[in-house]
């Protein structure tokens, strides 16, 4: 399966896991990888520098196939501006295959000078936007590749709430680079319905996360697997109106307190102690998933396994190409005679 994705990063399969912090960790990517996709390096769970290039070296031993770097340009309090640049040179320095960055544009939250390092050390960038306009704004200033993600994301989607399915086809009529498709993905339905409307691949997280080698409580893995699409909620959109974006996230205790916290008008003092990353840390490794924010998206209601990476991979792709073969056949049959009216 050859798109401009498998060409640009060098994977097998035009499927990339997205970051997720606390779980995209060196086991996970390499897995991921090893089996033919592009795993995911999250810098967020990490302090330093020198932590990040340890885990790079890590995934390094544990598969030669290439894998991509998640660096997240939003405001933390955890993650300073300082140390998401010491993040991106060390991925220069250790010349990985690709970054991706999700949240503000590299050449306005790091610097102008970043998207010309990552060139010079040969490493590729993509960035993961929300709308049109940011898709256009990335390929003007250099991106190699887009993720344009709709609204059905689990994280921060933009607050003009549009579809992938609307999305995907407008980027792909207003850029010339390689554009990933994100939200809603979550099987080889799925990705073969990005190809047809011009995707070179996508981008997924909570399906990853649902896999054996996603290192979670196990009752999180059965929460997932009985959640529906309409067990997400949309929150946060007050103290995120300034970045255009919003938060979704399991429908759970918490996100009721930070719903009734919202409503009654505080501010991040107030919301900070629910929403905390230390938190969902906590929850991971525990279970207990009404304690803490965890960015699922509505793909969830497409869950109902646990299966290894490299099963859902292969799954995946036979469930890709049946479904193109389907269409193909179906459009197909009996003889032109629908290309004849079409024409008339």
């Amino acid at each position: 399966m050859n798109t401009r994705m498998t060409e640009l990063f060098g994977c097998r399969y035009p499927i990339q896991c997205g970051g997720m912090l606390w779980i995209a960790k060196p086991s996970l990517a390499a897995a991921i990888s090893n089996a033919g996709a592009l795993g995911n390096l999250t810098s967020g769970n990490y302090n330093s520098a020198d932590e990040l290039r340890e885990a790079i070296d890590e995934t390094r031993q544990l598969t030669d196939a290439p894998f991509i770097v998640n660096i997240t340009t939003m405001p933390s309090i955890r993650l300073p501006v300082e140390l998401l640049q010491d993040f991106f040179r060390v991925c220069c320095e250790k010349k990985i295959c690709a970054l991706e960055i999700a949240g503000a544009p590299v050449d306005r939250f790091l610097g102008p000078e970043f998207l010309p390092m990552a060139k010079e050390a040969g490493v590729k960038v993509l960035h993961k936007v929300g709308t049109v306009k940011h898709a256009v704004h990335a390929q003007k200033v250099g991106y190699d590749a887009i993720t344009i993600a709709g609204f059905e994301e689990g994280g921060f989607p933009h607050k003009d709430n549009v579809s992938t399915l609307v999305l995907l086809p407008r980027v792909v009529s207003e850029v010339d680079i390689p554009v990933l498709a994100a939200g809603g993905m979550a099987d080889g339905r799925g990705l073969a319905a990005a190809l047809t409307l011009g995707a070179d691949g996508i981008m997924m997280a909570t399906r990853f996360l649902a896999t054996r080698e996603s290192e979670v409580h196990p009752n999180i893995h059965k929460v997932l697997m009985e959640k529906k699409e309409n067990d997400t909620s949309l929150n946060l959109q007050s103290l995120l109106s300034a970045f255009g974006l919003q938060v979704r996230a399991l429908s759970n205790t918490i996100m009721k307190k930070v719903e009734e916290v919202e409503n009654a008008g505080g501010d991040l003092t107030d919301l900070l102690p629910l929403i905390s990353g230390e938190r969902a840390k906590a929850v991971w490794k525990e279970g207990n998933a009404d304690e803490a924010m965890l960015t699922i998206g509505q793909s969830v209601g497409l869950i109902d396994d646990i299966p290894t990476v490299e099963a859902l991979i292969q799954r995946m792709i036979a469930e890709a190409k049946g479904a193109l073969n389907r269409a193909h056949g179906m459009l197909s049959q009996n003889d032109d005679s629908w290309e004849k009216e079409i024409s008339a």
